[in-house]
């Protein structure tokens, strides 16, 4: 029962005590939850600073914590994402990092205080969450609650999809993340002869990156991302300096094998990139990697298999799409994915996310034995 006595209050971020209170409130909500992951401290802070993160840098931006006689119960952050104005056009401002602890008052406290912001700004339209962007993690998470999240995907509360819609907002699109345990023979037969029929084109090559190259690698890839994704839900293509940003994070984590390129009539035409579950590895840490856990990492990542894996991103070029060369190379660079895997002892991988609207590339993944297991709900309400 809410205390109608309490004091409420929602205050902006603005000294680095805060900012570490930001960071870790998360960890008392999610305190019972075995499944929450804990983000680590120093990678999540990176992200928060635009100085740092350049998805966010230049544009206007706040963050607050929501407290209930002292205490922080809530936190919330709202974005004018020029690049994403720009793009689609809807002048719509972003919220994100919403979380709150099962009191009604609080979450309408937060979603108030970032929507007259937002409306202070000048957008007219309110859309979330976005943590920061739509090209980190995106999404509140309505079913799959009781397994954790994979590397760069949220968790959730249940309470948290009643909360949104008695605050006014509505669906804007679901995020379906889809579960896959490897297995022998991923593809039926009848459709892997309809893959070999279309790659016996002598048009079409598959390789895996060249880490010498591995930051012009990086821009390739996203060359193709930003063709592949370019008429999806949301997409904002990457800039040359999120680009190289990009580089840097995966340099560390990204193996040859789990980036597969493929030519069409020699032009780079498609791609697919695994991620191991790095929360897999950092599931014990609490978010900190001091005084020792740097080490554990270290070890984990280099010596010790770890089971799980994600495929957060896979394109092909649109002039390929609806076309069977083009579903053709998408199959074979997740059968080649898996076998790679496989071979390394991953158990078990996350195909994530893929848009509700996405009805062939759903299709393609559920004929291959992956299911859906999670689904994530972006949310929009007018100002």
């Amino acid at each position: 029962m809410l205390d109608t006595a309490a004091t409420l209050a929602v205050r902006p971020v603005e000294t680095p005590d805060d900012m570490k209170t930001f960071m870790r409130l998360a960890n008392a909500i999610y305190a019972e939850d075995p499944h929450y992951v804990a983000p680590l401290e120093y990678e999540l802070s990176a992200r928060l600073n635009a100085e740092k993160n350049p998805s966010i840098k230049g544009f206007p931006r706040r963050l607050w914590i929501a407290e209930k006689n002292g205490a922080p119960v809530g936190r919330i952050s709202a974005l004018v994402n020029k690049a994403y104005i720009e793009r689609h056009q809807d002048n719509a401002g972003h919220f994100g990092f919403f979380e709150s602890i099962d009191d009604p008052a609080v979450a309408k406290a937060l979603l108030d205080t970032a929507s007259d912001w937002l409306k202070q700004q000048g957008v007219a339209k309110i859309i979330g969450p976005f943590n920061n962007t739509i090209n980190e993690e995106s999404g509140l998470l309505i079913s799959g609650f009781d397994t954790p999240p994979y590397v760069m995907m949220p968790h959730g509360r249940p309470y948290y999809q009643s909360m949104m819609e008695a605050n006014g907002f509505q669906k804007a699109a679901d995020l379906h993340a889809l579960q896959y345990v490897p297995r022998e023979r991923i593809m039926p037969e009848k459709r892997q002869r309809f893959i070999d029929k279309a790659l016996s084109n002598p048009k079409v090559s598959f390789r895996t990156i060249d880490m010498k190259r591995f930051d012009e690698e990086i821009h390739t890839l996203i060359d193709i991302f930003n063709d592949a994704w370019f008429d999806n839900w949301g997409f904002i293509p990457f800039t040359e300096e999120q680009i190289d940003h990009m580089a840097k994070e995966l340099r560390p984590i990204v193996r040859p094998y789990n980036v597969v390129f493929c030519d069409y009539d020699g032009e780079p035409a498609g791609f697919s990139l695994v991620l191991p579950d790095v929360n897999y590895i950092t599931r014990d840490f609490g978010g900190r990697l001091l005084p020792f856990n740097w080490a554990k990492l270290i070890w984990r990542l280099k010596l010790q298999p770890v089971p799980r894996a994600r495929m957060p991103l896979m394109g092909v070029v649109r002039k390929l799409h609806r076309r069977p060369v083009g579903t053709a190379l998408a199959y074979k660079m997740i059968i080649m994915a898996h076998d790679a895997n496989v071979e390394r002892g991953v158990n078990h991988s996350e195909l994530s996310w893929i848009l509700d609207s996405n009805e062939s590339m759903l299709s393609m993944l559920l004929d291959m034995g992956a299911e859906i297991y999670k689904t994530y709900r972006m949310y929009e309400k007018p100002l």
